[in-house]
């Protein structure tokens, strides 16, 4: 599966960029397949350890502050791997055309 996911912190004013850079921090250590962007990081893996990093993100975020705000996405397709990778492939060769 892949999870696109956004995690910040709320009431602690305007500069966020610590708080979240801890919670990409616990996403690359978990040694998953993910990739960051300006509005979400993506996971690749299976239910459990996906979840489990998506918690760990949070909870890191939320040490630092009253409130949290989580968005998440998923993409549940068994059977399929690499999809991190694939999927952007993929609209690269349709751009091509």
């Amino acid at each position: 599966m892949l999870v696109a996911f956004s995690v910040s912190p709320v009431g602690t004013g305007e500069a966020v960029g610590a708080a979240v850079a801890e919670a990409v921090r616990v996403v690359r250590e978990s040694g998953l397949p993910n990739r960051t962007d300006a509005m979400f990081t993506t996971i690749e893996g299976e239910w459990d350890e996906v979840m489990a990093v998506v918690k760990a993100a949070t909870d890191v975020v939320a040490a630092t502050a009253p409130r949290v705000s989580l968005v998440l996405k998923a993409d549940i397709r068994p059977g399929f791997t690499d999809m991190l990778t694939a999927k952007i492939a993929s609209v690269e060769r349709h751009l091509e055309v």
